[in-house]
């Protein structure tokens, strides 16, 4: 598919329904980078490779575990002590016969020149430390063209997703949905002149402030045929637009077409957000509250693992008393932020921090799957402009699975 650019129908015709042609085109030209096949990489891996791009290289400097098992579905007992990137790439390769599939298992720390990424359109990294996933966004936002980067993570039965898609990022299809078409009912003469749709036509108009317009086939206010306009709504029903007092008068009959037009999305760095985080978190719906305390919360954890040298052991309360200090020094340091009204002084969901120190060196098979899919949605975005991306940050857990198991200790747990 990549090098013919001709779309293999019968693998793909569901998503070129979604994407379109040119979407699917610009995919097939574009090569990701995947650190980390863990439970979470290799979801990500598998729905990048069905989704067809040009090639995905997957890296990884660790060896398989038997704590892989639980979580890996592309390796097998045979494949313990081999590398998991690359045991994985012989079965993801399989998937789909138009991506090229390689390896990488070379070391790179916050130290090392990552001049390596940039033949990549996009970066995502799985469990990497903090400083490793600031250099990395940093090294990808100065490049030209800026390198598409996203960073996750699933610990226990918490995650989070961080995308940065660089200072002006095109979005050529905010929805994906079809243009509507308004039967009009009036427009006044006026300045800004006031539209109003056709009710027994319409049970709404379905446009948003900012949208555009386009008037044909209007009797009496001929002045607007042709022309298009940016839209205010008013009610579900009127929306206005530019000035029509000098317009002649409105007699019946026009359409207006919604015009789709591209739409523009400036990404801070990770580094800024780590200092300043974003108040307008893509929210877990069902959890509004939940998104600033797992930020303070995954930021404590890496300065736990930088730290220590380790996750927190597995219900150990000492290491969670740990961790539950050092999420209160942190948030201090962001609370004049943009999680001012969120995360105050002696506000923070010790029992959430708590379970997160329990289950840290756990991975939930399901979230990993959740956020596997929406991390590959995002690079699929990030590579074709198509949708409207995740504000940045994005935090689900899973945590009503531990309903009733307060009392329980490290001796109910395989170690």
């Amino acid at each position: 598919m990549a090098e013919e650019m001709e779309i293999d129908d019968s693998l793909y015709s569901r998503q070129r329904y979604m994407l379109g042609d040119s979407a699917m085109k610009r995919m097939a030209r574009s090569n990701v980078f995947l650190s980390g096949l863990g439970g979470l990489g290799i979801e990500i891996a598998k729905n990048v490779t069905l989704a067809g791009v040009k090639r995905l290289t997957i890296h990884d400097t660790k060896a398989v575990a038997v704590s892989d098992l639980s979580s890996h579905f592309f390796v097998r007992e045979s494949d313990i002590s081999a590398n998991r990137a690359v045991a994985s790439q012989k079965r993801l390769a399989e998937l789909n016969p138009y991506v090229t599939v390689d390896t990488w298992t070379q070391l790179f720390d916050e130290s090392s020149t990552l001049d390596f990424l940039n033949s990549y359109q996009c970066v995502v990294l799985c469990g990497a430390t903090e400083k490793l996933q600031c250099h990395v966004n940093d090294h990808c936002r100065h490049h030209n063209p800026p390198i598409m980067f996203i960073s996750c993570d699933v610990r226990g039965v918490f995650s989070y997703t961080f995308c940065d898609f660089g200072d002006h990022f095109q979005v050529v299809d905010v929805n994906g949905e079809e243009p509507v078409d308004l039967f009009i009912a009036d427009i006044t003469k006026a300045n800004p002149g006031v539209v109003s749709i056709n009710d027994t036509m319409h049970s709404t108009h379905e446009l948003e402030t900012g949208m555009s317009v386009k008037f044909k086939e209007v009797v009496g206010m001929a002045e607007l045929n042709g022309s298009t306009h940016v839209v205010r709504v008013l009610n579900s029903k009127q929306f206005s637009i530019s000035d029509t007092s000098s317009y002649t008068s409105y007699q019946h009959g026009g359409i207006a077409s919604q015009i789709k037009t591209s739409a523009y999305v400036k990404f801070n760095s990770l580094h800024q957000q780590l200092t300043q985080p974003s108040s307008s978190m893509t929210p877990d719906l069902g959890k509004m509250e939940v998104s600033a305390q797992m930020f303070v919360a995954f930021r404590a954890l890496h300065a736990f693992a930088a730290k220590n040298g380790c996750l927190p052991q597995i219900r150990d309360n000492s290491d969670a008393m740990r961790l539950i200090q050092l999420a209160e020094e942190l948030s201090v340091q962001v609370n004049t932020s943009g999680l001012q009204a969120v995360i105050k002084p002696n506000t923070l969901d010790h029992t959430m921090l708590r379970q997160l120190a329990y289950t840290a060196r756990g991975t939930l098979s399901p979230l990993c799957a959740c956020v596997g899919g929406v991390v590959a949605q995002e690079t699929l975005k990030a590579l074709t402009g198509k949708y409207t991306p995740i504000s940045q940050w994005l935090f689900l857990d899973a945590a009503e699975l531990l309903t009733g198991q307060d009392q329980l200790d490290s001796s109910n747990f395989v170690l």
